[in-house]
């Protein structure tokens, strides 16, 4: 069977034409989840998500672990496609692995990890495969906090307090009213409460549990799994179509 002159031109781009057919099986992603938010508070890094995994628009999964630690400095916290951030995962597994081999007493603080995770993100995506991912890296290595993110097309950058998702839009705002240098554990879990229900309100693909770590020069500690205290009694959730212009 003989192939058009488009076709021919397309297999040239590509590389061939099992380059082709894997095109179409990473063109969106599957199972997804939802915002991250991380910041720098006293002594390390605060960083949150809830634990809902969503086939499609379904919130199929309710206990999804989205943050993992990273060697002993780092943290990482994962929004978008679920498969994505295991595989990503275990090119950081790779990566601790040969850099304890050389068991010179020193290992990969946060800075480090994050560059190569801008890297990788960058690589795939120049390969037209990118990882459906938008990443929260934080850590603190002797005594230097470092909190940054990366996402699937590689554009990174670090701040004292970041978010994924719809947290960006929503999330944010709150972090820039109300964040400052000197927080305390109690203050920043309470910050970030306050942004992860604000989210659980305006975010469809969110879920009402969610798990809070922080960092410190002593290690990760990840929270377990706790709900937040809602109120949805007021009027504009009961009626929120009423004086909108065209409601029935």
């Amino acid at each position: 069977m003989g192939t058009s002159k488009n076709s021919a031109y397309a297999y040239q781009i590509v590389g061939g034409w099992d380059r082709l057919a894997s095109l179409n099986t990473w063109g969106y992603p599957y199972v997804t989840g939802t915002s991250v938010i991380g910041i720098k508070y006293k002594d390390g890094i605060l960083m949150t998500a809830d634990m809902g995994g969503s086939y499609g628009s379904t919130l199929r999964y309710k206990s999804v672990e989205r943050m993992k630690p990273v060697g002993k400095h780092s943290l990482l916290g994962a929004s978008g496609e679920i498969s994505d951030f295991q595989e990503i995962l275990s090119y950081l597994d790779e990566l601790i692995l040969y850099d304890n081999m050389w068991d010179d007493g020193n290992s990969l603080g946060p800075k480090e990890v994050h560059n190569y995770l801008t890297r990788v993100m960058y690589n795939r995506r120049n390969k037209f495969n990118p990882l459906w991912n938008s990443l929260v890296l934080g850590g603190i290595k002797n005594g230097q906090k470092y909190l940054g993110t990366v996402n699937m097309i590689g554009v990174h950058f670090e701040d004292n307090h970041v978010a994924t998702g719809f947290g960006n839009h929503l999330a944010r705002p709150i972090l820039r009213d109300e964040w400052h240098e000197n927080l305390s554990f109690e203050e920043g879990v309470k910050l970030l409460e306050k942004c992860m229900r604000v989210l659980l309100y305006r975010d469809r693909s969110a879920v009402n549990k969610l798990q809070i770590a922080k960092i410190t020069e002593e290690g990760v500690t990840l929270s377990k799994p706790y709900a937040l205290k809602t109120f949805w009694q007021f009027s504009a959730f009961q009626n929120p179509t009423v004086g909108a212009e065209g409601s029935w």
